[in-house]
């Protein structure tokens, strides 16, 4: 059954249809209501889903305040003079969501009369209200204020693409570990990605490890890391386009050059020279005497100064297929990169790869996560992996190739590529530009919305977009893999670190 919480009151401003106040008439049970609450009554268009938006404490006691100064004077308080407690009073200041009817979720158009009850609301119909995936969904935790998982539908959280925003320290990464967690565990019968990972800090192979503890899951067999430092893109696998975009200085006349060498190389390759690299190429320019050359001089800096990039092989490491298994994930582990260059370059590359062979239909479908994205697709200036990202964020739901975007500076990400993700978790967010700027690509996150952004706590979500029909506070559950090590606290990460010190001294003096 039902509990009744409380009764809906005129107001100067209401009941409208969209906001009404409720006086809370159940005050027995500690805290009855909370801001962000859902609850729900019946009005003549239909069952009315309201989330609470302000919940105001008031007595009438207490509102003359020269009074209470007076009274708390002498020796006993007002409470004990008067029966102050008994004129105390809640009221939640709420918004009416939305009517479910036979036919699905309606929007309110009328509003709901004063005197009318209010419940908790049940969990049949917060399910149905928010489109929750009961069965098949992605678990990212509880509801906030109702003990029911927040399991996303797995369609429309990813396919028109995910952003994770959120301030440094605030539970980006380890929110979308539980993602990457849930996206390793779908069973088979029920649809499984490829997810590949780039991970600019390191933040994510401890999926990889076996972990420590029996308390932990181990993903160690599903989960591998690709080193930035080995990574290598196949140069037979290039034409003339490619090494433009890579370097954007590159005239249209060096363009033309460097194609008739890579035809050239790629002949020799068809007859039996074997695969050729970017030292190939470089000497196979130098050796031609008869082109121009200024024009030769101009071509062989842009080459040195791609070979200075250390990633040109004569085959991709790694390959496309090792990187995009369903139900496992690849970590592109780029911590110990350190030029932003190539990590774009290393990026640029492999996602339009990935992309290109989900079109053609010979990779699966697959989930590219980009922590520190707003590096990768930079908003006021240009950067070469910008061009394939936008791609993929326009075509991307077309062929199942989806983003998730995470980044601590949403102001910086590009607008474009931003736009695009439909679904939006957000967790604390503090800087007033960014704000704005997650208020401008969302339109359903309001005023009252964002306030509440900038004073979660750690751990909580705001989920909003095409995965659920209406924002809603989440809860992020534990991850069930073992914790990473940035995760760890100031002190634990002290302690291991002499340890090793100790450790490495006693090993050189047994050795000495």
């Amino acid at each position: 059954m039902k509990k009744e919480i409380g009764t809906v009151i005129c107001t100067p401003d209401g009941p409208s249809a969209g906001d009404f106040s409720f006086v809370v008439t159940n005050n027995e049970d500690g805290i009855p209501v909370r801001r962000g609450q859902f609850v729900e009554m019946q009005s003549n268009e239909g069952k009315v889903i309201a989330q609470v938006q302000n919940v105001k404490k008031t007595n009438r006691y207490f509102m003359r305040p020269e009074s209470v100064k007076e009274y708390e004077k002498g020796k006993e308080s007002l409470t004990s003079i008067f029966p102050a407690g008994r004129w105390e009073y809640i009221v939640a200041e709420s918004t009416a969501s939305g009517i479910q009817t036979e036919q699905g979720l309606e929007q309110v158009s009328f509003p709901v009369s004063p005197g009318d009850k209010v419940f908790e609301v049940s969990e049949k119909s917060l399910s149905n209200f928010l489109g929750i995936d009961e069965n098949g969904g992605v678990d990212l935790g509880k509801i906030r204020y109702h003990e029911m998982p927040a399991k996303l539908n797995l369609t429309k959280l990813l396919r028109k693409h995910v952003a994770i925003l959120a301030m440094s320290g605030a539970g980006k990464s380890y929110t979308a570990s539980v993602l990457m967690e849930e996206l390793i565990d779908r069973e088979r019968e029920k649809g499984r990605v490829a997810s590949v990972i780039v991970d600019v800090h390191g933040e994510y192979t401890s999926l990889a490890k076996s972990p420590d503890s029996d308390n932990s899951v181990d993903y160690s067999d599903e989960v591998s890391i690709i080193r930035g430092e080995n990574v290598k893109i196949g140069t037979p696998n290039l034409s003339s386009y490619h090494f433009r975009e890579f370097a954007p200085d590159m005239s249209a006349s060096q363009g033309r050059e460097l194609s008739r060498v890579i035809s050239e190389l790629k002949s020799e390759m068809r007859n039996g020279r074997g695969r050729y690299d970017l030292d190939d190429i470089i000497a196979k320019v130098e050796e031609n005497g008869e082109s121009n050359k200024q024009l030769r001089r101009a071509l062989l800096d842009r080459l040195y100064d791609l070979k200075s990039l250390k990633i040109f092989g004569k085959n991709d490491y790694p390959s496309w297929k090792e990187l995009t298994v369903p139900g496992e994930a690849s970590i592109l582990d780029l911590s110990r990169v350190f030029s932003l260059r190539k990590k774009r370059v290393i990026l640029t590359y492999f996602a339009r790869k990935l992309f290109n062979k989900r079109k053609s239909g010979q990779a699966p479908p697959f989930v590219l996560l980009m922590e520190e994205a707003h590096q990768f697709a930079p908003s006021q200036r240009s950067a070469i992996s910008n061009s394939i990202l936008k791609k993929i964020a326009r075509e991307g739901r077309k062929f199942y190739a989806s983003l998730v975007l995470i980044s601590q500076r949403p102001v910086r990400l590009s607008t474009t590529v931003l736009s695009q993700a439909n679904t939006n978790i957000i967790l604390r967010v503090t800087n007033p530009h960014d704000l704005d700027h997650i208020k401008k690509s969302s339109e359903r996150i309001t005023r009252d919305t964002a306030d509440m952004i900038s004073s979660l706590p750690v751990g909580q979500a705001l989920v909003v977009g095409e995965a659920v029909n209406h924002p809603v506070f989440v809860d992020v559950r534990e991850r069930k893999s073992q914790e990473a090590e940035h995760e760890a606290g100031l002190e634990e990460i002290a302690k291991k670190y002499e340890k090793k010190r100790e450790k490495e001294k006693e090993d050189v003096e047994a050795f000495m």
